[in-house]
């Protein structure tokens, strides 16, 4: 079994617009990044169990970038997600609304080569970013 990491915000939205902004490719490109020196560049969704999605990440101001890409497991309509990055790591996200905002908990696989504090630390920066996103949104 895969070593867990679980990290949480909570968003002030209603469920509905949390999950667009969440499954959204022109959304998630205002979100995805772990910091202000990186940016979504690409995003695509098929958001169905086996669809698939890619996402191309870059560093601003720079050549480097990278794509992330997997596949749908589990989608719950507006309160859970799961879903596979290629390589094999699973990853779970729930949305519970409460009656002040909606819950986000996601719990991911550790991949070997990072240390734990380092993943948790920037999954939650890019949870951060989320919350920030969706909260600015009219």
């Amino acid at each position: 079994m895969a070593n867990l990491i679980t990290i949480e915000t909570s968003v002030v939205k209603d469920i509905e617009s949390v999950w667009n902004f969440w499954n959204t490719p022109e959304h998630i490109k205002g979100w995805m990044h772990a910091s202000s020196a990186w940016q979504c560049l690409e995003a695509t969704v098929d958001l169905q169990v086996e669809g698939r999605f890619s996402l191309k990440l870059a560093q601003k101001g720079n050549s480097f970038s990278f794509n992330i890409t997997g596949t749908y497991t589990d989608v719950r309509k507006p309160s859970f997600l799961a879903f596979t990055i290629d390589g094999g790591r699973k990853v779970t996200v729930s949305f519970l609304q409460t009656a002040e905002c909606v819950h986000i908990t996601e719990t991911f696989e550790m991949e070997d080569e990072t240390s734990a504090e380092l993943q948790r630390s920037g999954w939650q920066s890019i949870l951060n970013a989320f919350k920030d996103y969706a909260e600015s949104q009219e």
